[in-house]
């Protein structure tokens, strides 16, 4: 009886699983992860912001520019300079309504800030606000 078993078994072709529908399903997923990630562009540089108790977080869509403390304005780690922040936040402000987000060093003159903001706002941009640490 043992071997008319044995006998049976070894005549069935051999079963294997099909591995393609989860190799398909793997590469769906990794597609749809990386096509719903939001990717953040900062600023490329570092500055030693101010510190402020009434710091608070702001949304994660915003439009971040640096200010230097030898007076370089940079956006995704180019130099744009004050004549770029316009043409700059005009161009981002057309695909959707994002507030711009200022991390100035601490050591920065009030007049290059307050021309940073001017041309922020006569680029469109209604919410202007300048990045702190909080203390």
């Amino acid at each position: 009886m043992a071997s008319r078993l044995k006998r049976k078994l070894e005549a069935q072709p051999m079963q294997s699983i099909d591995m393609s529908p989860l190799l398909d399903v793997v590469f769906i997923l990794l597609i749809f992860f990386i096509v719903s990630t939001v990717f953040v562009k900062e600023t490329g540089v570092e500055v030693d912001k101010p510190q402020a108790i009434s710091a608070q977080k702001l949304d994660q869509m915003s439009i971040l520019i640096a200010i230097t403390s030898n007076g370089e304005v940079m956006y995704d780690s180019t130099n744009i300079g004050v004549a770029g922040v316009r043409g700059t936040v005009e161009q981002l402000l057309v695909q959707d309504e994002r507030p711009v987000v200022l991390q100035v060093d601490k050591t920065v003159s009030t007049d290059l800030l307050v021309e940073v903001i001017d041309a922020a706002k006569m680029a469109g941009a209604v919410d202007v606000n300048i990045a702190t640490a909080k203390l």
